[in-house]
């Protein structure tokens, strides 16, 4: 009974020390167990839906904001815009030579005094005196004139405190729709008036008393007679143009201002403060031909129907040098006479001219003095060229 007790006693303490391991081999790392089979999820497909959010623009100036860059910007400018006047002298038959006054405006361009204004707000002009505000005024000499368009930059000695030169930007890129803004003096005695509009067109071509005038800025803002040399500026204060002339059946503002461009502006006042002119590139061909139409070429039995009729031509101008044909003969169609046999213009450098004025335009805008140009001229029923070397345009053919 004893040993059965005893031999009972051990095969319960192997199973509890059997039991005992089992459990150890569960919680010790390292330890190998058997895998366990891990339940497969089931995918469960997903829709991804995208709200795109439209990045919030700029949100429009408020009124406030809008008025106190404006009056930032007068408060910069208005220092360096001038009020000019100037002593003519005119005839009179019964008087003789007597003293009359004129008015206009200009700006500060840089540090040494030197001022931009119209031609002809200083033309002729024997006395001229420049104001920068108050009763101030300040004796002002002519350092250089482009009558051509309708430039000028006189000098004073002295400039006032605050008043500083004005930004510069481009005309490349300007819109239709823009801000404007002039600053002049209108008649002459309403000193640093400032009048907002907008850019109402560009490239316009003016025919002015004097000289015709390309690319101009159109605009809305209010110029009258006083203005004519005064700046147009853009939304941040920057030199666009220079008010030049307006249009107008009555003398007064009509809302269509007339604005010199600055690009020309820049490429004109460096050469008018160093030389004193600018050089204009010229043919040398005069304006008295005529602009070929279907119906004229027809009537003179002319072997094309576009192009520049060349009648008569400077002696010792380009044109002449690069042998250009003038009108052999006179014809008359209907009432009127025509000069023919000359040269037909078709193509300046390849490109085709209709009328006077492409022409006169690519050799203001496109050309320089000394540069060689093409021109394509139909002579005696064929096409031939020309090789032309333009010169410096006289300063009797330039309105001095």
């Amino acid at each position: 009974m004893r040993r059965r007790s005893y031999q009972s006693i051990a095969i319960i303490g192997l199973a509890l020390l059997g039991l005992l391991l089992a459990a150890m081999a569960c919680s010790l790392p390292g330890l190998i167990t058997a895998p366990t089979q891990a339940p497969v999820p089931t995918a469960t497909p997903q829709v991804i839906v995208l709200v795109a959010t439209p990045t919030p623009g700029p949100l429009p100036e408020s009124a406030d904001a809008v008025e106190a860059r404006r009056t930032a910007i007068y408060q910069r400018v208005a220092p360096a815009v001038v009020n000019i006047t100037t002593q003519v002298l005119r005839s009179s038959f019964f008087w003789g030579p007597v003293p009359e006054e004129g008015s206009g405006s200009g700006f500060l361009w840089d540090a040494e005094g030197h001022i931009v204004t119209n031609f002809h707000v200083v033309q002729d002009a024997q006395k001229i005196e420049v104001s920068f505000g108050g009763d101030t005024a300040l004796p002002a000499t002519v350092v250089g004139t482009d009558p051509i368009n309708d430039l000028a930059v006189l000098k004073v000695d002295s400039v006032p405190a605050g008043a500083q030169p004005l930004e510069t930007t481009t005309s490349t890129g300007l819109q239709v729709g823009q801000t404007a803004i002039a600053i002049g003096n209108p008649f002459g005695q309403f000193e640093r008036t400032l009048t907002v509009g907008v850019i109402s067109a560009l490239n316009r071509t003016i025919e002015t008393d004097s000289t015709v005038l390309r690319g101009v800025i159109q605009t809305d803002a209010a110029i009258n007679r006083g203005n004519s040399g005064g700046p147009l500026l853009d939304s941040s204060g920057r030199l666009i143009g220079v008010n030049s002339a307006i249009y107008s059946p009555t003398g007064t503002s009509a809302g269509v201002g007339l604005a010199i461009p600055v690009d020309k502006v820049r490429r004109v006042v460096p050469a008018l403060i160093q030389d004193g002119r600018y050089p204009h590139p010229w043919l040398g061909v005069e304006e008295l031909g005529y602009e070929l139409t279907p119906a004229l070429a027809q009537a003179l039995n002319l072997p094309v129907d576009h192009g520049l009729l060349v009648a008569r031509m400077y002696q010792g101008s380009p044109a002449d040098r690069a042998n250009l044909r003038t009108a052999q003969r006179e014809v008359i169609v209907g009432n009127r006479r025509y000069l023919v046999g000359g040269d037909i213009i078709t193509a300046v450098d390849g490109r085709p001219i209709t009328k006077w004025e492409n022409l006169n335009a690519y050799l203001d805008e496109e050309t320089q003095v000394g540069q060689t140009i093409t021109l394509t001229v139909v002579r005696d029923g064929k096409e031939l060229t020309l090789q032309a070397t333009l010169q410096d345009t006289p300063d009797s053919l330039q309105g001095q």
